[in-house]
């Protein structure tokens, strides 16, 4: 089985020599064996790693209920210089930015997140900051490069062509106001109201030319408004 979690990395004094820790099952006896790590193919400008080990923890007679930390190392035919380390496809390690001899842990965003600014990647970067649902689209940003509000959507009804079945074509949306940090943009206040007052009384900065011309959202756009059962899961 693989672990359920790879949680740092470091290089050996080689700098071939690369080290993973991993969360691995824990009891009273021993419960994993066989910890390994391997090149799953060859390097080029990525190093893809698979970590396993077997254990008998599906079993909870086992006791192996706990998790603890293991290193698995993995010797690469070169030093890695400035590669990209993959960890079981989903898990991501650099040496850029990093204080040797770790390695950086990537974000969702990827090892080089886009720089905050008024440009799509970073409005897809606001979008995961409040956990927009899947499949959203952007309606409409109003940003100055240090400020941003957002309004977004997604669809409700059943996957279908027919544009004039209100079913298909009802959705939910949402509004959000940032502030830019170093980290990306920060959610700062949701509200569907319109205008100014309700960020300025949070934030006085907020600069009034964003937010002065905003309409109150739709009652039947805003999920506050909507049944229960119309909420859409998040992705």
């Amino acid at each position: 089985m693989a672990p359920s979690a790879v949680t740092g990395a470091h290089l050996g004094d080689d700098r071939r020599t690369l080290f993973l820790d991993t969360q691995v099952p824990s009891g009273a006896h021993a419960c994993f064996r066989e910890l390994k790590a391997v090149l799953t193919e060859p390097m080029t400008d990525l190093v893809r790693v698979q970590v396993t080990f077997t254990s008998p923890s599906v079993d909870r007679a086992s006791g192996c209920t706990k998790e603890s930390t293991a290193t698995a190392k993995v010797r690469l035919p070169r030093p890695l210089g400035d590669r990209e380390v993959v960890v079981d496809y989903n898990t991501v390690f650099t040496a850029h930015g990093a204080e040797p001899p770790a390695l950086r842990l990537c974000g969702e965003l990827g090892c080089t997140p886009p720089t905050t600014g008024c440009t799509a990647a970073s409005y897809e970067q606001a979008l995961m900051a409040v956990d927009a649902p899947a499949h959203t689209y952007r309606d409409s940003e109003k940003c100055d490069g240090e400020w941003l509000v957002l309004d977004f959507s997604w669809r409700t009804g059943p996957a279908c062509g027919d544009s004039t079945d209100p079913a298909c074509s009802s959705r939910l949306g949402d509004r959000w106001f940032f502030r830019a940090k170093k980290s990306g943009w920060e959610p700062m206040l949701r509200t569907s109201a319109g205008g100014c007052q309700d960020v300025q009384r949070k934030e006085p900065a907020f600069p009034t030319s964003l937010c002065a011309s905003l309409a109150p959202l739709p009652a039947s756009l805003h999920p506050s408004h909507a049944p229960a059962s119309a909420t859409p899961t998040t992705g």
